[in-house]
């Protein structure tokens, strides 16, 4: 399966989560399957409420989960219908975020838990906002 994660900056598995979708920097692709990652910048990363745009870059990647701290509704409803899933993030790095996937206990994030504003807290250690 292959996996995004907004991340800060790269660092590779231990590369921090970002705390909102649509403001990271980059996004950490993990090959679950292959145990491979690569980093890919967010050319889309206007850092305005409601003008990003990365759907169509992870579609083309043959996404098929995304882990967020947080995300507007609008990106969620793009991901959606991308049939890409989303998951609420839980950890600080991306490897503990992954081990959380594996064990189960990361929640999907719905439309009821998808950003309205900005100004609060994307942790990315599952605390909500």
């Amino acid at each position: 399966m292959i996996v995004c994660i907004p991340i800060d900056e790269d660092r590779g598995m231990n590369s921090p989560v970002c705390a909102h979708f649509g403001r990271a920097p980059a996004f950490l692709l993990v090959n679950t399957d292959e145990a491979t990652c690569r980093p890919v910048s967010n050319g889309h990363d206007h850092r305005a409420h409601g003008q990003c745009l990365p759907v169509d870059l992870l579609a083309s990647e043959r996404v098929e989960a995304l882990i967020v701290g947080g995300i507007g509704r609008g990106a969620l409803h793009r991901l959606a219908s991308a049939n890409i899933r989303v998951y609420r993030a839980q950890g600080q790095t991306v490897d503990e975020t992954l081990t959380a996937l594996r064990d189960g206990t990361l929640p999907h994030v719905d439309p009821d838990m998808a950003c309205t504003q900005h100004g609060h807290d994307h942790s990315g250690d599952g605390s909500g906002e």
